[in-house]
């Protein structure tokens, strides 16, 4: 079976039985993260978690984007809503500025959990022409070491932006580019790694309508993100993170490859053995490799674009955004070794195919030892899977 077969048939009844293993799927994919949510996990990254809801609940919301005690923010306004629900729910966030507290770690992991259910859901809807390939990719997701990791022990929020563009990519290959436009602009109001969704997206609406459908899209899409940054105006919200994004981008994370399996990975081990290399050093005139990586990446996304205008049917389209991605984690500098997620997530929608499935397990299995390898949850696996070296080089020749 086919994406496109997949889209077009009407779903099959589901019996009893389809129904209690679809459940029962979901029923262990609760029970992992009920177990792992209250975890210490990545106490750097949730502390400051905690910190922006801790301001949102002592300063309110319009003021995220300002200067905060736990550094700037660089999620977009919808996790900026999904924190003030926390702090609303949790009234000791007005006095907690760290996750030292069980209680609080797993509050903030329940978005991301939460987000993953839904991506369960999301991959059981699109294939549920076949109850065996819907539960069988649901059950992937739901029970994935990495899907897991990232959430339920790390406490990140890739689910939640990957949610809105798996819905985006759903809705328009069911004709339903408008929808679509709504949901990848709240994807990218989450995340900024979103970004690799816009350009297939983009073809996608040229394919089906030329300028006008692009232009009406875009509109459709500018409003959305209109809406969403309203209450943040009036404290110049909008220029804000954008300053935000600058200072984490020349600043912070200037570097080829935060242990990110990619082509900079192997340069920095090349050059340095593993270690970082600032990625804005002129090396021709005013070029730095920052540069090299926004022209490979532009080139390629471009082949892509074309592809997708050329042949505009559901696969190209899954395909051309699960190629976006990975181009952005492999040429561009200053990628995190989680910014591979959304592929993953994207590529379960290709289930029906044999050589899609092959291609997800591999993906899956390269990308799980990168994340255990960058950020190891415990001593034992630091020891066995070292982020630098043969491993690491292995893991990026394997990305590419």
């Amino acid at each position: 079976m086919t994406a496109g077969r997949a889209t077009t048939l009407r779903p099959e009844v589901w019996d009893r039985f389809g129904w209690v293993i679809l459940v029962f799927a979901f029923a262990i994919g609760i029970e992992i993260r009920l177990n792992l949510i209250a975890s210490e996990g990545f106490r750097d990254d949730l502390d400051q978690f905690v910190g922006w809801v801790h301001h949102i609940a002592t300063n309110g919301l319009g003021s995220l984007y300002g200067r905060t005690d736990a550094g700037p923010v660089s999620f977009g306004p919808v996790m900026a809503y999904i924190w003030s629900v926390l702090a609303a729910v949790q009234p000791a966030f007005a006095t907690v500025t760290d996750a030292s507290d069980p209680a609080i770690r797993a509050l903030m992991k329940a978005p991301a959990a939460i987000a993953d259910l839904g991506l369960a859901a999301l991959i059981a809807v699109a294939l549920r022409a076949d109850k065996r390939l819907a539960v069988l990719a649901a059950t992937g997701i739901l029970v994935h070491p990495a899907v897991v990791d990232i959430s339920a022990w790390w406490g990140q929020y890739e689910s939640i932006f990957a949610f809105f563009g798996l819905a985006a990519v759903m809705a328009a290959t069911r004709r339903r580019n408008g929808l679509a436009a709504v949901l990848i602009a709240v994807a990218l109001c989450t995340k900024p790694q979103a970004i690799p969704f816009l350009v297939p997206l983009a073809a996608w609406f040229w394919a089906a309508g030329g300028a006008r459908e692009l232009v009406r899209t875009g509109l459709i899409g500018l409003g959305t993100l209109t809406v969403l940054w309203l209450p943040f105006i009036p404290a110049g919200g909008p220029i804000g993170y954008l300053a935000n994004l600058a200072t984490y981008q020349t600043d912070i994370f200037n570097i080829l490859s935060l242990r990110a399996w990619n082509g900079w990975w192997l340069v920095q081990e090349a050059a340095v053995g593993g270690s970082f290399i600032a990625d804005d050093v002129p090396f021709l005139g005013p070029l730095t490799l920052r540069h090299v990586g926004y022209a490979v990446t532009g080139l390629v996304s471009l082949w892509i674009a074309i592809r997708i205008i050329r042949d505009p049917r559901p696969r190209t389209l899954i395909l051309g955004v699960a190629a976006s991605v990975l181009v952005f984690f492999a040429f561009m500098t200053q990628m995190h070794e989680r910014y591979a997620y959304a592929a993953l997530i994207v590529l379960a929608l290709l289930f029906g195919e044999m050589r899609m499935r092959w291609l997800w397990v591999a993906l899956g299995v390269v990308f799980t030892l990168n994340l255990l390898a960058a950020v190891p949850p415990t001593p034992e696996i630091r020891e066995l899977l070292p982020v630098a070296g043969p491993l690491g080089m292995a893991g990026s020749v394997a990305m590419l």
